[in-house]
C-alpha cells in the first residue's frame, strides 16, 4: 500500500470546507506577520545596485551550494507531493462536497509545513529560485493562471461583458480537467522564486500566493467554486499589481491599476451576479476615475492605454484556446482517439 492509498483509510473530523477556508485566510494572515515580524533572523545580505526591470534585486549577490540546495530541494519536494495529491484526487473521481475530503487535509497540511520551511529556508539560506532563473518567468507563470481563468470562467460568466463563447468550451473542458498541475506549479514555483522578504510588495506577493495553495487545497469542494473567494482572488492581482508598481515609484501605478480593474469590469463582476444598476455605477466610478487620475497627472493622451492589459489578456484566451485544441487534436491523432471535432462558433 503507498502512501497515497493510505488516504483512502484516513479517519479525519469532519470539518466543512467554509470553515477550512476561514481559518485557512487566518493562517495565511499569521504566516505575512510572521515575515515581517521574524526579518532580524535573516543573514546578512549586501544587495548589489538594481541594474533594469530584468534584474531581481532581493537576491545574494553571489549565491551558494547551500543556499541552491535548500532552494531548489524545497521547491522539488513541495511540487511533487502537490502534484501526487491532485493526481490521487483525480483517479479516485471525487465529487464536490461541503465536507474536507482526506486529500484535502493532506494538501493543507503539506502546504503549511512547506511554507514555513521556505521561511526557515530564507533565514538561514535567503536565496530563492531567483538565482538561477530570469524574472520573468515568475511572472509569466502568473499571467498563464490569470488567462486559463479566464477562459475556464467563460462558461459560467462569460468574456466580454457577459458574452459567452460558446467555441472556447471544447478547449476549457481540458483546462478545467488539468488546470490544477499548472495552477499549482505557476503558484509553487512563484512561491519559492522569491525569499520571504518584509517590503511591502513581498507581504502581499506572499499573502495571495499563500492564499492560491489554499484554493487548490480545497479542490473538489463547495469553497473551490465559492464566486466571491474566488473573486477576491482576482481582484487580489489588481491590489498587488498596482502596489508593486507604486513603491517602485516609476510613475507606472496608474497603468496597472485601471488595466487589472478594466478586466473586473469587463469580465469578472459579471459572475457576481450583481444588479444591472450596480454594473452600471461600477463602469462610471471606472471611467470616472481613471479620467481623474490621468487628468491630474497631465496625461489624458495615456488615457486609452488602461485597456492594454484587458485586451492582451482576453487575445491570449483565443490564443491559448487555439492551442489546447490543437494539442488535443494532436494527441488524438497519436493515440488513435481523435474526434475530428472543432470548436463551436460563438
Amino acid at each position: 500500500m503507498t502512501v497515497l492509498d493510505r488516504l483512502d483509510t484516513l479517519q479525519i473530523p469532519k470539518i466543512t470546507s467554509s470553515a477550512a477556508l476561514k481559518w485557512g485566510v487566518l493562517f495565511v494572515a499569521v504566516y505575512v506577520v510572521a515575515i515581517a515580524l521574524g526579518r532580524p533572523l535573516f543573514i546578512d545580505v549586501h544587495f548589489v545596485p538594481d541594474t533594469g526591470y530584468l534584474w531581481y534585486y532581493w537576491r545574494l549577490p553571489e549565491t551558494n551550494a547551500f543556499a541552491r540546495f535548500t532552494a531548489w530541494g524545497g521547491y522539488f519536494f513541495h511540487q511533487v507531493a502537490i502534484w501526487a495529491l491532485i493526481y490521487y484526487a483525480q483517479t479516485r473521481k471525487l465529487r464536490t462536497s461541503k465536507i474536507l475530503h482526506p486529500v484535502n487535509v493532506a494538501s493543507l497540511a503539506l502546504n503549511g509545513f512547506f511554507v514555513w520551511l521556505h521561511l526557515g529556508q530564507t533565514w538561514v539560506a535567503y536565496d530563492g529560485l531567483a538565482m538561477d532563473t530570469p524574472i520573468w518567468s515568475s511572472q509569466y507563470a502568473v499571467i498563464v493562471v490569470l488567462v486559463m481563468i479566464l477562459l475556464m470562467e467563460n462558461r459560467r460568466r462569460g468574456l466580454i461583458f457577459g458574452k459567452k463563447f460558446n467555441m472556447l468550451e471544447e478547449s476549457a473542458r481540458s483546462v478545467r480537467k488539468y488546470h490544477g498541475y499548472v495552477f499549482s506549479w505557476a503558484v509553487i514555483y512563484t512561491f519559492w522564486f522569491h525569499p520571504m522578504e518584509d517590503t511591502l510588495g513581498h507581504l502581499l506577493g506572499t499573502f495571495y500566493t499563500v492564499c492560491l495553495m489554499l484554493q487548490g487545497s480545497l479542490m473538489f469542494t463547495r469553497s473551490h467554486t465559492n464566486k466571491w473567494w474566488t473573486g477576491f482572488l482576482e481582484i487580489m492581482v489588481l491590489i498587488h499589481g498596482s502596489m508593486v508598481a507604486y513603491l517602485n515609484f516609476d510613475g507606472t501605478w496608474p497603468f496597472f491599476l485601471f488595466g487589472f480593474a478594466a478586466i473586473f469590469i469587463v469580465t469578472q463582476m459579471h459572475g457576481l451576479n450583481l444588479a444591472l444598476w450596480l454594473r452600471w455605477a461600477f463602469v462610471v466610478i471606472y471611467l470616472g476615475s481613471a479620467t481623474f487620475v490621468y487628468g491630474s497627472r497631465g496625461e489624458l493622451e495615456k488615457l486609452p492605454s488602461i485597456g492594454a492589459i484587458a485586451t492582451f489578456e482576453i487575445g491570449m484566451v483565443f490564443v491559448m484556446a487555439l492551442l489546447v485544441w490543437l494539442a488535443t487534436v494532436a494527441i488524438g491523432w497519436i493515440t488513435g482517439t481523435a474526434q475530428h471535432q472543432r470548436p463551436r462558433r460563438a
